[in-house]
């Protein structure tokens, strides 16, 4: 598999970004990926070290469409959630805003 390919998109919720604030990444990657390509791929596209990664599948849910209400399901999706070392950010999940008080 080649790297490039491994990340599809970052996952920018609420919840990933609190993390991001405890050094964890969320991203959507592709179904063949293991944790080794995707720690691979996060370290030589982003240029930091990551500690230890996290993988789950996300189901696909049922929908439904059309005038007849015919049911479809979404497909199904992987979720990757990276820890990075201590003093490391990707530029993505940076938050900005204010610094906390001491």
């Amino acid at each position: 598999m080649n790297i490039k390919d491994v990340i599809i998109t970052p996952i920018i919720t609420e919840k990933s970004m609190r993390d991001a604030g405890r050094g964890r990444c969320t991203f959507k990657v592709a179904l063949a990926a293991n944790k080794i390509v995707i720690k691979q791929a996060i370290e030589e596209k982003f240029k930091v070290k990551v500690l230890k990664t996290f993988v789950s599948l996300v189901k696909g849910k049922t929908g439904r469409r059309g005038a007849r209400r015919e049911e479809f399901i979404k497909t199904a999706w992987k979720k990757a959630t990276v820890q990075l070392a201590k003093d490391q950010k990707i530029p993505l999940f940076d938050v900005g805003g204010q610094e906390e008080k001491k």
